[in-house]
């Protein structure tokens, strides 16, 4: 096949099931390209090349879901901080006031605001990411685009409420008149391992609920008891030196201790605590990531 139908045939081939190399050569009357043909890998690999290639869909992604996030919401983008601060207010009367738990010698309010901040992103990020497959349902069978894109989508909308609730930490830390240090300058680290370990998970329930629909009954319960486990209402210092240990396998327990100690200036996580998460967080990422491309091919029929 030569010309117009030639191109129409080499289109058509999903570039996902090949490790495509192209090389234009000129021919009498157009120009075709050679495409080599191979099974896709199933070893956990991200293509970043292709990524960039589809950054415009991200975007057009991100802000749809951000969009409709927000349409016909009375106060709008409020509820994003609405819901971490009313939160704070109802941690505090029970588990400061009443309960007394340790908060790093800062104010209650503002320590558990701010190991929310970080917390809600993660929540937030996993329940959108992992269902993002399934609220996707007529993209992922009828057109090609990386279907990593969706989960990732889903990790990046909540960045535009943590940045609103920011706003709030910083008015209260004039309150209380609490000042960042210089690591403040490693808090965004910190986020992005909150946002890595985030998109490793929903990269792994998003292909779980393609098949099975429990997914979106299970993420609140585990959602909950994971945050009991990360140190939202507690400092994690504050407990013996072995359940530290054990804790540290919760990426989140770094993240929230890290962001605190950048924007408050609280004690500075244990460096081998803080990479046992980093490590928690390359294994969550590498199994979501793995587990996704072995389901990927599935997609289509099991959705």
């Amino acid at each position: 096949m030569q010309g117009g139908a030639q191109t129409q045939a080499e289109d058509a081939v999903d570039p996902r099931l090949a490790g495509v190399q192209a090389a234009p050569r000129g021919v009498p009357g157009g120009s075709h390209r050679v495409t080599k043909i191979g099974p896709a890998p199933r070893w956990p690999h991200l293509d970043v090349r292709e990524l960039w290639h589809f950054r415009e869909l991200l975007g057009a992604l991100t802000w749809r879901d951000i969009a409709v996030r927000y349409k016909q919401t009375s106060i709008g983008v409020l509820w994003a901080i609405l819901q971490p601060f009313l939160t704070m207010v109802v941690f505090t009367f029970i588990f400061g006031r009443f309960a007394d738990f340790p908060s790093n010698g800062l104010p209650y309010p503002i320590f558990t605001y701010s190991a929310l901040l970080p917390w809600t992103y993660f929540a937030t990020s996993v329940g959108l990411g992992s269902s993002s497959l399934v609220s996707n349902k007529t993209m992922v069978t009828k057109v090609y685009f990386p279907r990593v894109l969706l989960p990732l989508a889903g990790v990046t909308v909540p960045l535009v409420d943590f940045l609103l609730a920011l706003l709030v930490l910083f008015g209260m830390m004039i309150w209380f008149q609490v000042w960042p240090i210089w690591a403040i300058v490693l808090a965004p680290g910190f986020l992005l391992m909150a946002m890595v370990t985030a998109f490793g998970v929903a990269l792994f329930l998003s292909s779980v609920n393609v098949r099975y629909r429990d997914v979106p009954y299970a993420i609140p319960f585990l959602m909950q008891v994971w945050m009991y486990l990360s140190g939202v209402v507690y400092a994690i210092s504050a407990l013996p030196e072995r359940w530290q240990w054990l804790l540290a396998l919760n990426p989140m327990t770094a993240v929230i201790s890290g962001f605190q100690w950048g924007m408050l200036g609280t004690q500075p996580p244990e460096l081998g605590k803080t990479l046992v998460s980093i490590g928690a967080t390359a294994l969550a990422f590498v199994i979501g990531l793995w587990y996704f491309r072995n389901s990927e091919p599935r997609f289509a029929d099991t959705i």
